[in-house]
């Protein structure tokens, strides 16, 4: 009796006529050719179930490996997309700032561009009233040269004069 190299039938035995013994002779253990059928079918049908486990159960991991990888592969992108939302929300931050400096600025220069031409026109006027002041000071100082002429003419008019 021989052993059977396939693993998948691994204790089922194969029956060998011994030499001598012809075709109806007897084989041992088993005395008929039908057990060992009906054996081999059952051990078929054994690795086939099996198979079909082996089949389901890879099938099941790999459906949960697909799972896990789309689920990691989302966990990625929503984190970068976090980033990415910050940074264009930052950047649209810094957009409205940019602008409402711009304009800012732009009242600035406005309202510097006023107060230069109120210096200006303050300025002006100073001179105005400096040269004013000159300008009175110069004719006081003729009144007061016209005033000590007339008095002294005056003066020079009543000594000459009879008395």
């Amino acid at each position: 009796m021989l052993q059977s190299r396939d693993p998948g039938l691994a204790g089922a035995e194969v029956c060998v006529p011994a030499p001598g013994v012809g075709a109806g002779g007897e084989c041992s253990p088993h005395p008929s050719p039908q057990p060992d059928a009906t054996m081999l079918s059952r051990l078929l049908k054994e690795h086939q179930a099996k198979q079909n486990e082996r089949k389901e159960l890879q099938e099941k991991r790999r459906r949960e490996a697909i799972t896990a990888a789309t689920c990691l592969t989302e966990a990625l992108v929503d984190h970068l997309n976090v980033g990415v939302a910050q940074a264009y929300m930052n950047q649209r931050k810094l957009d409205h700032e940019v602008k409402t400096l711009q304009v800012q600025a732009a009242q600035f220069a406005k309202q510097t561009g006023q107060w230069i031409g109120m210096v200006e026109n303050f300025n002006q006027a100073l001179k105005e009233i400096g040269d004013v002041e000159n300008w009175a000071r110069s004719i006081e100082l003729d009144m007061r040269t016209i005033a000590t002429a007339l008095e002294y003419v005056y003066k020079g008019q009543l000594q000459s004069a009879p008395s």
